[in-house]
């Protein structure tokens, strides 16, 4: 039986994807369990499975063989209907590319997370603390173009907790900003790690941006690296 502070437990995962007549292993028996408020960074070279390990975490697609435990839940013993609710409400995404809809401003980006999972009522007290924490309160009128790339990616984060899923998946998330807005929005997931008790998983090239989770673990041909 698993704690009820194991989040995440992944056992023996693996994910072939078929080329043509060729199979692709990109996942060769991944092991990773990770516990409630845990900030973990994956670290590992281009092709060894960090972003495969991601969407079988977050219900994006199925592994072809192993088990996945999400909160307990067998990922695999999911309808694709469950998978959908596990990600409107247990799971959030951060992507290298912001995603914003260029036509709606950022609180209208933000807005569109919380009707798509379903929420109904007025503002959340709690969550106008998170866009403070954020620094992007002032900023919620402006469309994309009119931010800057580290705001929109500070956007994408609001926009991923909205509804307060109990894990954030980041997959490079500072991929296409400076070193400057790199720090920000690295101090920002500690921030949101630290004191709000966020659970977040974090894929990055970076061993500097790695630092900032409270644990490392390195993938390499497929596998976790004990």
């Amino acid at each position: 039986m698993s704690s009820p502070d194991l989040v995440i437990q992944a056992r023996d995962v693996r994910k072939i994807y078929h080329v043509g007549d060729v199979d692709v292993h990109a996942l060769r028996g991944a092991n990773l369990d990770v516990v409630r408020g845990e900030f973990v960074s994956i670290i590992g070279p281009s092709g060894s499975g960090k972003s495969t390990l991601f969407h079988i975490l977050g219900g994006l697609t199925p592994p072809t063989s192993g088990s996945v435990f999400i909160h307990g839940r067998d990922l695999l013993a999911m309808s694709e209907a469950d998978r959908t609710e596990l990600r409107k409400k247990e799971v959030g995404f951060v992507f290298q590319k912001y995603n914003l809809l260029p036509t709606l401003t950022a609180a209208d980006n933000i807005a569109i997370a919380r009707h798509i999972a379903g929420s109904r009522g007025g503002e959340d007290p709690q969550f106008r603390e998170v866009l403070d924490l954020l620094g992007i309160s002032g900023r919620l009128g402006h469309k994309p173009r009119a931010l800057s790339g580290g705001e929109q990616q500070r956007v994408a984060i609001a926009r991923a907790i909205v509804n307060h899923p109990s894990i954030l998946l980041a997959d490079e998330p500072t991929g296409n900003l400076d070193t400057e807005n790199s720090a920000v929005v690295l101090r920002l997931l500690r921030d949101l790690n630290q004191r709000l008790g966020q659970t977040i998983l974090m894929i990055t090239h970076n061993p500097e941006a790695a630092a900032y989770g409270d644990r490392v673990v390195h993938m390499r041909d497929g596998q976790v690296i004990p």
